[in-house]
């Protein structure tokens, strides 16, 4: 009877200490979660925020929605208690019922530097982690999904167009044509080799009449100095190199 007892009792705090550990694995499991789930919102809410209005399209913020829809109603689970997830859930579906008549108040924002030029990068770059994770979260089909990764390289594409145009063209006001042509340079390489350069056919006709007037002022003024287009050449390099994001497909 004794070693029965024993026996139970070891097997008892064996359970318990079972529990425990579960227990302790499910809050931890929950914490990442929220934390994860936050960081998503934060993200969608950055992109839905500060994308430039000229890129914005109602699909694009019709997206955005109903990725922010889906990380809400999963944070409700963790907190159903919480009023602010509410009410900003029914505010989602409210939009999302729009459909494509959805509002999109995006003021534009002219790509004119550098350093506005990585911002919008970054923002593609985590719109795409977005749509990829949703895709492997199952809330994306994946044909809808590999669409999107699509039109996020193509919004990257009408970037760097933007970029090298407005660059260009603001040397040209500042009299600086051997800047100019190195920004309409690049723009006009970057759409040729382009997987499907034909899709920008009428944007490379522009940039290489662009490239033909810096070029007919470069030839009828002082040629600049090498060293004058260093720092915008480095630059421009920068800028135009592709992301390894770009490149990821996803699969199912």
């Amino acid at each position: 009877m004794i070693t029965l007892l024993v026996i139970v009792g070891i097997a008892l705090l064996i359970a318990i200490g079972y529990m425990n550990n579960v227990v302790e694995n499910n809050k931890l499991q929950k914490a990442r979660t929220k934390v994860e789930l936050n960081d998503r919102l934060r993200r969608c809410g950055e992109i839905t925020e500060t994308f430039p209005g000229q890129l914005m399209t109602p699909a694009l913020k019709l997206l955005l929605a109903r990725l922010e829809l889906n990380v809400c109603q999963r944070m409700l689970n963790l907190e159903k208690s919480s009023t602010a997830l509410k009410s900003r859930i029914e505010e989602l579906k409210a939009l999302i019922a729009q459909g494509e008549s959805i509002p999109v108040n995006n003021p534009p924002a002219p790509i004119l530097t550098e350093a506005k030029a990585k911002d919008v990068r970054f923002l593609l770059e985590a719109l795409h982690g977005q749509v990829t994770r949703a895709a492997h979260d199952g809330f994306l089909p994946t044909n809808e999904a590999k669409s999107w990764i699509r039109e996020i390289r193509h919004i990257l594409v009408l970037l760097h167009i933007e970029f090298f145009s407005n660059l260009g063209q603001h040397a040209l006001q500042q009299e600086q044509p051997g800047q100019a042509r190195l920004a309409f340079e690049r723009g006009v390489q970057y759409l040729r080799k382009q997987p499907d350069p034909q899709a920008y056919n009428e944007q490379l006709k522009f940039l290489e009449k662009l490239l033909a007037r810096a070029n007919s002022m470069v030839l009828t003024n002082i040629a600049p100095v090498e060293g004058d287009v260093n720092e915008l050449t480095e630059g421009l390099k920068e800028v135009e190199a592709d992301a390894d994001w770009k490149k990821k497909v996803i699969y199912d």
